[in-house]
């Protein structure tokens, strides 16, 4: 099992909207993905981050069958798509990857 976490920033402002908005609609476009990705075992999105080091706005926490699948969630087009979003949005990204 593959446990995949990134972890975001955002700008105050970006694409018209607040930072508030715009983790809202990446919690609800990146949810979207359990219904379309079929090799997506978990998925959870929380913009109610209170504590963290370092410092993150939006946080994902995903889980696949093995690095296979993560490596085709990476490049899956609707993952694409939230990916072009997200972009615009953030300042910073972490993320982490390993097995159980």
């Amino acid at each position: 099992m593959i446990k995949h976490i990134v972890m975001w920033t955002l700008k105050d402002e970006a694409e018209g909207a607040t930072k508030l908005e715009n983790a809202k609609k990446m919690k609800e476009i990146l949810e979207a993905l359990a219904d379309k990705i079929d090799f997506l075992n978990h998925i959870e999105v929380s913009y109610d981050v209170f504590e963290s080091v370092p410092g993150c706005d939006v946080i994902l926490f995903t889980e696949f069958d093995d690095k296979e699948k993560l490596n085709a969630y990476a490049i899956h087009p609707l993952h694409l798509e939230c990916v072009d979003f997200i972009k615009k949005v953030v300042t910073s990204r972490s993320a982490v990857d390993y097995v159980i």
